[in-house]
């Protein structure tokens, strides 16, 4: 009882805690590392094309896991998707885009420890994130293609959902997490885990969207006479 109460009340909102934290503390002390460090000047083919598959599917995946906790059931059924409809959006759609994802992740990961001088370059927090990473992305493509087709039964939209909606009302019934498979229970601590280790790597530079390059006056240059 009391690890459930850790695993499903506590640890969630602590990681919650050290993420806005977190992020708060390194932008007033270490605003000079809030980058991506980019390695591309030592290898671009792997990261052009790893990064691309990662990011092409990471925001479709996203889209669907926010649709999926926090869209009630009976709201997708008045808006006419029905539980056939969506389990193939989820399963099949979703699956698509889980591989872009885990395949892009794959490369980047292989790329941080095989490549010597990128490497080097990395710090270990750049090591851990890659690896938590490539492993969340695992284990949520097992529980989406093979946990659903072992248990066809399961409804995580009756359980997680149910569970993570509460997070956000202060009302966590840590019981509904408690006869969900395994690998959907891994995906959603290792999320989590993800959320606590973000403030302190490079996954910062997801909120350096260069938005000011829209806005910005037009930049003109003169052109030097030639004789």
């Amino acid at each position: 009882m009391m690890l459930e109460q850790f695993l499903w009340v506590i640890f969630p909102y602590m990681c919650v805690v050290i993420f806005i934290v977190g992020h708060i503390f390194r932008y007033r002390t270490d605003q000079f590392n809030w980058t991506a460090k980019s390695s591309e000047f030592i290898e671009k083919k792997q990261l052009m094309i790893g990064s691309l598959l990662f990011h092409l599917g990471i925001i479709p995946v996203i889209f669907g896991h926010v649709s999926g906790l926090g869209i009630p059931k009976t709201w997708m059924h008045a808006l006419g998707v029905n539980d056939h409809l969506y389990h193939i959006g989820a399963v099949y759609i979703g699956g698509i885009f889980g591989a872009m994802t885990f395949l892009g992740m794959l490369i980047l990961t292989s790329r941080r420890f095989t490549i010597r001088n990128v490497r080097r370059l990395s710090s270990a927090s750049d090591l851990i994130v890659n690896v938590l990473l490539l492993a969340l992305v695992c284990v949520g493509m097992f529980a989406t293609l093979v946990t659903n087709a072992v248990q066809p039964e399961f409804d995580y939209r009756e359980t997680i959902s149910i569970w993570f909606r509460g997070l956000f009302i202060f009302r966590v019934d840590p019981t509904l997490m408690r006869d969900v498979p395994i690998s959907f229970k891994l995906h959603v601590l290792m999320g989590f885990a993800i959320f606590a280790f973000w403030p302190f790597t490079r996954l910062v530079h997801v909120w350096s969207v260069p938005l000011n390059y829209v806005r910005r006056s037009y930049i003109l240059y003169r052109r030097h006479k030639t004789n």
